[in-house]
């Protein structure tokens, strides 16, 4: 592990601690008790009686937190092979930082509804994508469509990733399967 990995690791420890004391925070409509309407960000040990956390938004910023740390992780990873050989910025570096900026922008953007307009339908409709520190009162993030953005974006980012792998294994010439059948037959 060299020293730039070592920093994203505690910048990413820093980041789920303060995930932890400020987190999304839903709190319950005074005209109906099952509707809860997203209300930002607070410190964890200041929660009102109408006030819950929103596990499922929580989750979803640990998991995009994660996965941006596994990809500065495998971007800062010295790559060089012999002393003056230079680091190339390949497609599957590029790859990582477009899932890791998506998923950013995703969290920084989730789908709102109002409230009134809240059911219990497996795909409920939206009102639209505002800004989460922007958000009006009556708004509340619909979370099944924030998982599937989440999901299609690092599924779509796995994918490709995957095709775009370098394949270094080369085969062995014929001379060389020789020499390794000839050095075999010695041993035995």
């Amino acid at each position: 592990m060299n020293q730039k990995q070592k920093i994203a690791l505690w910048l990413g420890a820093i980041n789920l601690v303060l995930l932890s004391l400020f987190p999304p925070i839903d709190s319950f409509s005074f005209t109906d008790t099952k509707a809860l309407i997203f209300s930002g960000f607070h410190f964890v040990f200041t929660l009102n009686t109408n006030e819950v956390i929103n596990g499922d938004v929580l989750f979803l910023e640990i998991v995009v937190l994660l996965v941006n740390v596994a990809v500065a992780w495998l971007l800062l990873q010295d790559q060089r092979k012999a002393a003056g050989a230079k680091r190339r910025f390949n497609f599957q570096n590029a790859i990582l930082l477009i899932v890791a900026v998506n998923l950013t922008v995703i969290l920084l953007f989730p789908p709102f509804e109002y409230v009134y307009a809240v059911t219990n339908a497996l795909l409920p409709s939206f009102q639209g994508f505002y800004f989460i520190f922007q958000a009006g009162p009556m708004l509340t993030i619909v979370t099944p469509l924030l998982y599937m953005e989440v999901i299609f974006v690092l599924f779509n980012g796995a994918v490709l990733w995957l095709l775009f792998k370098h394949e270094k294994v080369r085969g062995m010439s014929i001379q060389e399967e020789l020499e390794l059948l000839r050095k075999l037959s010695k041993k035995r």
